[in-house]
């Protein structure tokens, strides 16, 4: 990647090795003990996310983020559900190729029991809920699983009364502290499951920035014109490197358990995303954890907060889940008998970095619809004809929009 002057990025940190160094010495996380199935689960899911954050961050020119964690999390349960090559294509995408599903599932809980206690000094929740049509057949071993297998909240609502709206809209916000109040404003006449994850996060930082350092500063666009931000500003116990086509450097919160690794390209950010993939991320983060010990550093670091919404079907299909978006292709076998397919994947997320730390809340929503030869429901843009029937004679052919 060619060596370009930062003036078209989206990040500023300005890294000053100083001569200073904690008293208290840094801090230790506390050890995660996993399986090696564990370890594939989460290299697998990181290699997901790092690829389904690619494709959809070369595509927008604003802010966006979006969590591995959730979006795995809420397929994975998909998967439990799903048979043939669409269980195969989500498996690979996953990356859980070699796994078997009971492995996956007994993965996920020791993962997950284990993050949930990792840090005292952090809030981290997660939950998962599958709420279906109440008056659908599905299978009751597959609802089973979902309460076993991935502790959810499992409930049978009214889709047609505006009560399922506000409990399903009412239960992320519950499980984002209130940051994900909305991830649905209607029901489609033919979704009969919302598969749900919500995580949220609240983290101090391990060495706060302190308010009276912040300070208004020029930020740089990736079209050359420059906003004014407020930038943070400490001397602050950090691991770094550089020289890696970027400079990356870790901040930590609470115990040291979970950081946040700030990336910033030697070039643009859109050219270095278009070769940032899973191996860049596991170069970088090798080479942080491969630092022996943090060291003082002037950190540069603009606070920033916003919210992001993004439908992931074209993102998904792009990885290699294209059946399961297939009314006529997708086995959801496991779910139910009747023909079912994915509606839409969308996850909503918010995020602030402040001071004081961080707060990041995600929710994935997966909703599942079914295709049945007794319904024909015409509730978007169609095509109509008038035609004599013996002789095939098209008289009339048009479109509506706007049904008037």
């Amino acid at each position: 990647m060619k060596m370009q002057k930062l003036f078209y990025l989206n990040i500023i940190i300005i890294l000053v090795i100083s001569c200073n160094k904690d008293p208290e010495g840094p801090k230790q996380p506390t050890p995660i003990i996993l399986t090696d199935k564990s370890h594939e689960v989460i290299t697998s899911s990181n290699a997901f996310g790092v690829d389904l954050f690619r494709v959809t961050a070369m595509e927008e020119k604003e802010n966006m983020m979006l969590s591995p964690l959730s979006a795995s999390t809420a397929l994975t349960m998909l998967l439990n559900g799903c048979g043939t090559q669409t269980y195969e294509q989500i498996r690979d995408m996953l990356g859980y190729n070699g796994l078997t599903l009971e492995e996956i599932n007994s993965a996920y809980q020791c993962l997950v029991s284990q993050l949930l206690e990792a840090d005292p000094n952090v809030n981290l929740a997660l939950a998962n809920a599958v709420f279906y049509r109440q008056d659908f057949s599905f299978r009751q071993s597959y609802l089973e699983s979902m309460d076993s297998s991935f502790d959810a909240e499992v409930a049978g609502l009214d889709f047609a009364s505006p009560s399922a709206l506000e409990t399903i809209n009412g239960w992320a916000s519950d499980n984002t502290n209130g940051k994900i109040t909305q991830v649905l404003t209607e029901i489609d006449p033919l979704t009969v499951m919302f598969l749900m994850n919500a995580l949220y996060f609240k983290g101090t930082w391990t060495y706060q920035f302190k308010p009276e350092n912040t300070t208004s500063t020029t930020f740089y666009l990736r079209d050359g014109s420059e906003i004014t931000i407020d930038m943070m500003h400490e001397k602050l116990e950090a691991r770094a490197i550089y020289g890696t086509g970027c400079q990356a450097v870790e901040l930590t919160y609470g115990g040291g358990n979970f950081s946040m690794v700030i990336i910033l390209p030697d070039g643009t950010l859109q050219d270095y995303l278009g070769e940032f993939g899973p191996q860049d991320w596991d170069d970088i983060t090798s080479a942080i954890d491969a630092v022996e010990s943090p060291e003082q550093k002037d950190i540069y670091l603009p606070k920033f907060k916003f919210d992001y919404e993004k439908q992931l079907k074209d993102q998904l299909m792009a990885l290699g889940m294209t059946d399961a978006f297939n009314e006529y292709a997708a086995d959801l076998s496991g779910i139910s008998d009747e023909q079912l397919f994915v509606q839409f994947v969308k996850q909503n997320s918010f995020i602030e970095v402040n001071e004081e730390g961080t707060e990041a809340a995600a929710v994935t929503t997966i909703g599942i619809g079914y295709t049945s030869i007794n319904e024909f429901v015409v509730n978007k843009p169609f095509i109509f004809t008038i035609r004599e029937r013996t002789t095939n004679t098209l008289l009339f052919i048009g479109k509506v929009e706007k049904p008037e």
